[in-house]
């Protein structure tokens, strides 16, 4: 099934319906937005020469027009090549290039940015009229897909070295959206997912599931996230969603915007992409209410392993391994296996750590051009993360850290995690990143970089001594390293990388 056909539904059961906004303003119903879409898509077939699979590459901010695009390129049969607005030139360059997109759909900023490029490249500038010219093309059928068909190109965000695309199907993407309402939420029509994360990433992810049911696609007019837009974007629509990093939880319940900020509307903030420790969740609930979920997943899996559901954040308030839960990612989704392994593919017992594998529908075909890259990732029909953690006997997963972020001193394994977890209840700190340095007797050594709280404060003997009475002496950091704010990439996770090359 195309995963167009979402829309091509919606647009006759919910014609009259909203489905597009810009801020506050309705830009499209489904009928209009189906409209738009299947024209188009004849003009990308006709007027641009493309065939079916070919890849059209998307560089939006934030936009209602980026949801035309998106499904216009699924309505032609064509492959969706979303990137990051806010990646550097060169990264666009590497991308287009890599994923063989001769034509790209961007807004304005981007269009003129692109245009320096020196390669055979057709820039569809959504400002120029030329692009408004392109709707007068006669409406198209659908082009039928068949389930392992290439829908998506997910580049990774590339914080290790180049990214590389996740190949994901319409099978794949049309398992993301069943499994959302499996295992986060159900959705009325009408409801809204206000898009203050980057659309080409979880936010636009979690837009499917709103297009299959009649919701709205909401775009701030700031392109990205402000809190006190979003506590006014929340009081205008009903049934306000959100997809948020962590960090945009922090910054959201430690604006001053709060406190006069009316939230009868919201209904789901669900959370990923970073670890979300339990000192902040316990925060957001008391700040927001019982209005989250977690999921874990990756792009090669997209948004789809484990969840932390609503009622387990919000209800299941009295028991027993409660602090253990909220530090968890929750369990493993309807849809999907995961199995916890050793470094041979075994699996470990529970409360062993180990590498996170999981296996479904939602995982990945493979990485575009890159087999080896896809052999070392997916064996024997499992997708090894890399990410390590434990599953406990009722079978919760919590998340210890990257594979490559584990520390090892002494012969002894260290998960940074643990210790940002106890940092992060010193009332002084703000934000934390634990990393390994090297060491040239024990191997490696702890060292916490720290962010302070406006107007607050700790020496490096404060910390010390804080987490002696709170964790093992050997785990505690060798030297604190203050900044007044932590490298981050651009989906809000701080870039250990960066923290690495300080040292």
């Amino acid at each position: 099934m195309n995963i167009a056909n979402l829309l091509r539904r919606s647009a006759l059961t919910f014609k009259d319906f909203p489905a597009l906004a810009h801020g506050t303003n309705i830009t499209a119903t489904y009928e209009e937005f189906q409209a738009k879409v299947s024209s188009l898509a004849r003009a990308l077939r006709t007027h641009y020469h493309l065939n079916e699979g070919d890849r059209v590459a998307l560089i939006m901010s934030n936009h209602p027009e980026y949801w035309i695009s998106l499904f216009a390129v699924w309505h032609a049969g064509l492959v969706a090549v979303p990137v990051n607005a806010k990646l550097h030139i060169s990264e666009f360059q590497y991308i287009l290039e890599n994923s063989d997109s001769h034509v790209c759909i961007a807004t304005d900023k981007h269009a003129k940015q692109l245009q320096t490029l020196e390669q055979k490249l057709i820039v569809i500038n959504i400002s120029d009229p030329e692009y408004g010219s392109l709707f007068s093309h006669d409406p198209m059928e659908m082009v039928p897909r068949a389930p392992d068909d290439l829908a998506w190109l997910f580049y990774t965000s590339g914080t290790t070295g180049k990214p590389k695309g996740a190949m994901l199907s319409h099978r794949n993407l049309l398992c993301a959206v069943t499994s959302y309402f499996s295992d986060v939420a159900s959705i009325n029509p009408g409801d809204a997912v206000i898009h203050s994360a980057p659309q080409t990433h979880g936010s636009g992810l979690y837009g499917l599931p709103l297009v299959a049911k009649g919701g709205i696609q909401v775009t701030p007019l700031s392109g990205g996230f402000e809190p006190a837009e979003t506590f006014d974007l929340i009081q205008h629509y009903p049934g306000s969603c959100f997809f948020f990093a962590p960090t945009m939880i922090h910054r959201l319940i430690n604006s001053p915007a709060l406190e006069s900020a009316n939230l009868q509307n919201l209904k789901l903030i669900v959370y990923g992409g970073g670890p979300m420790y339990e000192a902040e969740i316990r925060k957001a609930l008391d700040a927001i209410g019982p209005k989250f979920c977690q999921i874990y997943g990756q792009g090669e899996a997209p948004m789809t392993i484990t969840a932390l559901s609503q009622w387990e954040l919000a209800h299941n308030t009295s028991h027993p391994k409660r602090s253990e839960r909220l530090a968890s990612v929750g369990a493993e989704r309807t849809d999907v296996e995961v199995r916890i392994v050793d470094k041979n593919g075994h699996e470990v017992s529970d409360g062993e750590v180990g590498e996170i594998t999981v296996r479904g529908d939602v995982v990945m075909l493979g990485y575009w051009k890159n087999p080896k890259a896809t052999r070392e990732t997916i064996r024997n029909g499992w997708l090894y993360t890399g990410d390590m953690g434990s599953r406990d006997e009722d079978g919760f997963i919590t998340l210890k850290d990257r594979s490559k972020d584990l520390i090892i001193s002494g012969g002894t394994n260290i998960y940074p995690r643990e210790i940002e977890e106890v940092l992060l209840t010193h009332p002084a700190i703000d934000e934390v990143s634990v990393v390994g340095r090297a060491h040239e007797e024990w191997g490696e050594e702890v060292v916490a970089f720290i962010s302070f709280k406006p107007d607050a404060t700790a020496t490096a003997e404060d910390l010390d001594e804080f987490c002696l009475q709170k964790m093992a002496r050997f785990k505690r950091p060798k030297e604190y390293v203050f900044k007044d704010e932590l490298p981050k990439n651009n989906y809000g996770k701080i870039l250990k990388t960066e923290l690495r090359k300080e040292l």
